[in-house]
């Protein structure tokens, strides 16, 4: 009973908080809250929905996360790649920022968040990891280069979103610098240099807050607004009020499932590289599982709130950790932070210069771009290696359908898995001096005893491998016919299916019409059920079952007894 409701309600087993943990969590929430607020702003716009639903996606889906996950520290909200993703999936189906934007992406959050949900209420959360290392790669980096290109418009204060169109207005500015102009590069330019600056000496700093603030300051002082400047507008104040979204045809539905399913599994992937390199200072184990009913459950609230999906933010999580956080009570304070600005200061944010939105966004998105990644994959696998390089190329020919590009490095990781479970290590093994069996062809070693064949094969016996193996050893029987033994050293079959056991058993029978004994060493548990399940542990008898190599070295290296 008591573990049911530990996972119903997972809070109930935080640690009592003292006077001094909870003085050291305000601290560090309300840090993380002063940066998640300019933060949640941008990545609205990223997401290209109302700057308000960025506040909407910071404050309830944020308090449900961290009680309902398993990580203490880790900041669920508005992120950069989860908000590209929203954006994608949506442009080629609304306007941005209008209302049948905002309905699609509420129903966005509904379904990636029901996806992530129904797949921890299962504990079915392995499914994460069919998405390798190498596809986030490839696919992070060049979802960072299209974040960084989709806001170079608003950091140098161009309307333009269509690149060439953008590139012509830069050059018409250049032979025509104009007051307006000129301030949008200044913000923009400027933010990206305080921004360097305060992470580079000031590294405690709210250095988003702080931007935001002279950002703020400067463009209400001057009047950036009226001289035709691009600024945030007004933003309403008042809480979210839950609610059902209105219905969608459909082919709406249909449209967004694939989108839902690819938001659910990378924001996932990024949360869980989040709460993994995070310690949980109350002690709890990660488990991922409760993640993803967790940051299910936030995506739906965020959804029911009237905003976008949501994920778990590295670098908040990362300042949350770095400014002493030691629970998720922290997670409350920053969402407090959030509460009291949606009621009492949203009307001195009309006035932020979308430019140092722009810059908000590119700073952090600039960390994720790293080439050295598929320098090391390639050294590592070159498997590996060319299935980034394939998913980053297809992701950026894909856009804005960026869940192609996720898709086309799923199926070629797939594919090379394949092909190397079809083509495992498959050896002959022979005597060294030290009296241990190794590749025999490698090392220049005799067999075990005149007439005896011993192989490996470093994979489970299955449907893929049998009739490799079984093609080998038949090989060899006609190329040797003295041979007596062939004794499979099986240490590294983990699992064997109904053909191996099949094949296994039709190659008894051959050897012994032969007057051939098989032999097997190292059995494990699950193979030897499956081989006595059909019969064969009893036909092949206790003299041809070793416990291991060196029984097996033992007894057949000693020569052939005479029978009478």
């Amino acid at each position: 009973m008591k573990s049911w409701i530990r996972r119903l309600l997972p809070f109930t087993q935080w640690p009592r908080p003292s006077a001094r943990s909870l003085r050291k969590d305000a601290f560090a929430g309300i840090t993380v809250g002063l940066v998640l607020i300019p933060q949640a702003i941008a990545y609205a716009t990223l997401a290209g929905m109302p700057p308000v639903t960025g506040l909407y996606a910071a404050l309830l889906p944020s308090i449900v996360g961290i009680l309902w996950g398993s990580s203490a520290l880790l900041a669920v909200g508005p992120v950069a790649l989860t908000s590209l993703l929203t954006y994608a999936a949506l442009h080629p189906l609304a306007e941005p920022e209008s209302g049948q934007w905002v309905m699609l992406a509420i129903w966005l959050a509904l379904y990636a968040g029901l996806i992530q949900f129904l797949l921890g209420a299962f504990r079915l959360g392995v499914i994460a990891n069919f998405i390798s290392n190498a596809v986030i790669t490839g696919f992070i980096n060049a979802a960072a280069l299209i974040i960084l290109l989709s806001q170079l418009p608003a950091l140098l204060g161009l309307q333009s979103q269509d690149f060439s169109t953008a590139l012509a207005s830069l050059q018409h500015h250049l032979a025509n610098a104009d007051a307006t102009w000129l301030w949008s590069l200044a913000f923009g330019l400027g933010s990206i240099i305080l921004l360097w600056l305060q992470k580079r000496f000031a590294p405690r700093l709210p250095g988003v807050l702080v931007v935001c603030v002279v950002g703020i300051a400067v463009s209400a002082l001057f009047g950036y607004q009226a001289l035709g400047g691009n600024v945030v507008g007004l933003i309403p104040a008042g809480l979210p009020a839950p609610q059902w979204p209105p219905s969608l045809t459909l082919e709406q539905h249909r449209a967004l499932l694939p989108a839902a399913v690819i938001i659910a599994l990378i924001s996932f992937t990024e949360a869980m590289a989040s709460a993994r390199t995070l310690p949980n200072p109350d002690g709890r184990l990660w488990n991922q599982n409760q993640e993803l009913v967790g940051q299910g459950l936030a995506k739906i609230t965020s959804g029911l709130s009237g905003a976008f999906p949501v994920s778990g933010s590295f670098s908040r999580s990362a300042l949350n950790l770095y400014v002493g956080a030691t629970s998720g009570w922290s997670a409350l304070f920053a969402a407090l932070c959030t509460l009291v600005c949606l009621l009492f200061f949203t009307s001195y944010l009309q006035h932020l210069p979308r430019a140092v939105l722009a810059a908000i966004i590119i700073v952090p998105v600039l960390n994720l771009i790293q080439p050295k990644a598929f320098l090391h994959l390639f050294r590592t696998s070159r498997d590996d290696g060319v299935v980034a390089v394939a998913t980053f190329i297809a992701t950026l020919i894909a856009v804005p359908y960026l869940h192609w590009g996720v898709l086309t490095g799923f199926l070629l990781a797939m594919l090379f898995f394949l092909y190397r479970r079809a083509h495992p290590r498959l050896i002959e093994l022979g005597l060294d001096p030290a009296g241990t069996l190794r590749d025999r062809s490698l090392n220049g070693l005799p067999p075990i005893a005149p007439g005896v064949l011993s192989l490996r094969l470093d994979a489970s016996l299955t449907y893929i491998t049998a009739p490799l193996m079984d093609r080998f050893i038949r090989e060899r029987l006609q190329k040797e016919t003295d041979l007596r033994v062939i004794l499979i050293c099986a240490s590294a079959v983990n699992d064997m299916d109904a053909t191996g056991a099949d094949t296994l058993s039709q190659l008894h029978q051959d050897l012994q019409r032969r007057g051939i004994r098989l032999a097997l060493s190292g059995v494990k548990k699950q193979v030897r059920d499956r081989l006595a399940h059909i019969g064969l542990l009893q036909r092949l008898g206790d003299d041809n079952l070793f416990v291991n190599n060196r029984e097996a070295i033992d007894a057949l290296a000693a020569p052939p007894r005479e029978h009478d």
